[in-house]
């Protein structure tokens, strides 16, 4: 059975850009809904995938953050050639943690973290997840459980090895948050079972941002903008968004 995969996406409404990141093993379908509502609101948004995500897991094991920052980088530099000056960036899990990378490292208008970690998993917790979502995606393409079984065990053979990257990553990134000075919105789910929340803290406290806020969603999970405050979340960033001095 094919399955029809979620693809990138390039929403072109006014001349204000943002740039929006998924989470690890997530695709743009993760953040496509903010995507429409702020296109309804004139803003651009473009959602790369990064390498390995939105496909088979098979090709997710042999790519690792380099690839995935290449992706946000070619993603950023697309909004530039597009003629797009000023950018906003908004992120979901790993891609709150690329938001903060970005901060320090390119001119950005303003940024929103959702759910992003500042704590950093062992290898084995993160493979986990890894796995979860290879049986997931194999159930999505409605292979039958005996095939799942026996394609689980061969995928089992080959470790992610990027993984100890990953978690490098979130360490270095966690330890330039000091850097960030643009305007900066921290969105945490309060029902956050996948990353530690406190992770918001950190980034909220680390930050050096003169304009900066932290929002805490009750209701919410770790994929917060699928989850049932997505509309209440569409509009706090929408009114940051709006806030932020943009030149037209």
């Amino acid at each position: 059975m094919r399955i029809s995969q979620p693809k990138p996406f390039f929403f072109k409404a006014g001349p204000r850009a943002v740039l929006l990141l998924h989470g690890f093993t997530g695709n743009s379908a993760d953040v496509r809904m903010l995507g429409r509502f702020l296109e309804k609101k004139g803003y651009t948004s473009l959602a790369p995938h990064y390498a390995g995500h939105g496909v088979e897991p098979e090709k997710l094991v042999v790519t690792g953050p380099d690839d995935w920052w290449r992706d946000v980088e070619q993603a950023y530099e697309t909004l530039k050639q597009e003629g797009y000056e000023e950018i906003a960036v908004i992120g979901l899990s790993l891609g709150g943690v690329f938001t903060l990378k970005i901060g320090y490292t390119y001119p950005v208008k303003g940024l929103v973290t959702m759910c992003a970690p500042m704590y950093m998993k062992t290898t084995d917790l993160m493979y986990e997840g890894v796995v979860n979502y290879a049986r997931e995606y194999k159930k999505y393409e409605g292979k039958e459980e005996s095939v799942i079984e026996e394609e689980m065990e061969r995928f089992k053979e080959k470790p992610m090895e990027s993984l100890a990257d990953l978690r490098k990553l979130i360490g270095e990134v966690r330890n330039q948050v000091d850097h960030v000075y643009a305007p900066l919105l921290v969105v945490q789910g309060s029902l956050d079972d996948v990353i530690n929340p406190d992770s918001a803290n950190v980034i909220y406290e680390k930050a050096e941002s003169f304009d900066k806020k932290l929002k805490w969603y009750e209701k919410s999970g770790h994929v917060i903008t699928l989850d049932q405050e997505k509309e209440q979340l569409h509009e706090d960033i929408l009114a940051f968004l709006e806030s932020l001095d943009w030149s037209e």
